[in-house]
């Protein structure tokens, strides 16, 4: 199933790559930090909970779990009046229903620059419009995606609330956004103000303690010294993999790049064995 949201660093790389790699037989899957939901969406479990900090985007998946048509009926009217100055028009609203709300958030995620939802200090969205001009898209199933989400549980929490309710038994998939220590790229820097260093420690912390309760961990973080060494030890593997960047203004500024990939249940080779502590 296609994730109905453009997301920065989203994960259709990773499950079109590396399935292999995904705990399937999990009584539960666990992710806190939800975005386009692309690994949820691929492995479409029977049981989970789905959170992120983010209100607006949460808000948006319990719509579409519990209103989906409503929701396409009104994400409809945007497709007709799309234009630049609709897209400023839209920005600058603040629906007062579910449904609205949810087609307000899709509509802007479909239209704006890059996929990308940044706020500014007062917590309104600015991104600029992009180049996109598809409001509606071929992949869009809604019903389907209501459907899925009936068996979840979604919440708007910190990241330490959901790790928490992992069991042994659990797959825990961890996709933060990548902030290290002394990078120099604006989009890191802007996260930096949403997940500092001092959260990236936090979440090795509850992660460790995830990992002694024996759920399965999947992270997939920023390919740099610090975060390695953040996970050094022993019961975690780390692994660097390639993939192709898709975050820059124009195709030929895009490039090649690496992530790390850190398991408590992955081989060397990438099998798949028991959680190690």
């Amino acid at each position: 199933m296609t994730p109905f949201l453009k997301w920065a660093g989203g994960k259709r790389w990773l499950v079109s790559q590396h399935d292999a790699w995904l705990r399937n037989n999990a009584k539960r899957y666990i992710e806190p930090f939800l975005g386009s939901g692309a690994v949820f969406f691929h492995m479409q479990p029977t049981s989970a909970i789905l959170s992120d900090i983010n209100a607006e985007l949460v808000a948006t998946y319990q719509a579409l779990r519990d209103t989906p048509l409503k929701v396409r009926r009104h994400l409809l009217a945007h497709h007709r009046m799309h234009s630049i100055d609709h897209y400023y028009h839209v920005r600058q609203q603040a629906p007062r229903t579910a449904a609205t709300q949810a087609a307000r958030f899709i509509y802007l995620n479909r239209t704006c620059f890059n996929g990308l939802y940044r706020v500014n200090l007062k917590g309104v969205f600015n991104v600029p419009k992009g180049t996109k001009e598809k409001v509606i898209l071929p992949s869009d199933d809604f019903e389907n995606v209501s459907a899925l989400l009936q068996a979840t549980a979604l919440v708007s929490c910190d990241f330490a609330d959901t790790i928490r309710q992992a069991k042994s038994g659990d797959f825990l998939y961890i996709d933060p956004p990548y902030t290290v220590r002394h990078n120099n790229n604006n989009f890191l820097k802007y996260n930096e103000h949403i997940f500092s260093w001092a959260d990236q420690k936090r979440l090795a912390v509850c992660l460790a303690e995830a990992a002694r309760r024996g759920v399965s961990i999947l992270i997939s973080n920023a390919d740099h010294p610090c975060i390695h060494e953040l996970y050094g030890a022993s019961y975690w593997q780390r692994m660097t993999v390639d993939r192709f960047s898709r975050l820059a203004s124009s195709a030929k500024h895009r490039r090649g790049t690496t992530e790390a990939v850190i398991s408590n249940y992955l081989k060397e080779n990438g099998e798949q064995e028991d959680p190690r502590y």
